[in-house]
């Protein structure tokens, strides 16, 4: 395959991400649309590095810890979302401006 190709994929998983954050209300539905950015950002580094360095592993090892570390923040962030809807009864970002005491 050609790097344009990877690029195109990964501008179209950013930006049905982008689309997705900005027009959703509910937390989940952001925190989705948030990770297909993420996940639109790393295809596209992990293409470039392989077109530039194919035989160097390091890209490789990066792009592993980084989907690793975004794992790790989307549990996190769902077990956040989990409390606030169990204590407050909110799920839905215009409440959640709302959230002292």
């Amino acid at each position: 395959m050609i790097l344009e190709a990877f690029l195109v994929v990964a501008a179209a998983l950013f930006t049905i991400g982008l689309f997705g954050a900005l027009t959703q209300q509910s937390i989940v539905m952001l925190m989705m649309g948030l990770e297909l950015m993420i996940n639109g950002i790393i295809l596209a580094t992990a293409a470039y590095w392989y077109f530039l360095a194919p035989a160097a592993a390091d890209g490789q090892v990066i792009v592993v810890a980084v989907v690793t570390a975004m794992a790790i923040e989307m549990a996190m962030g769902f077990a956040v979302v989990t409390a606030i809807y169990r204590a407050k009864r909110i799920d839905m970002t215009d409440s959640a401006t709302e959230l002292e005491g």
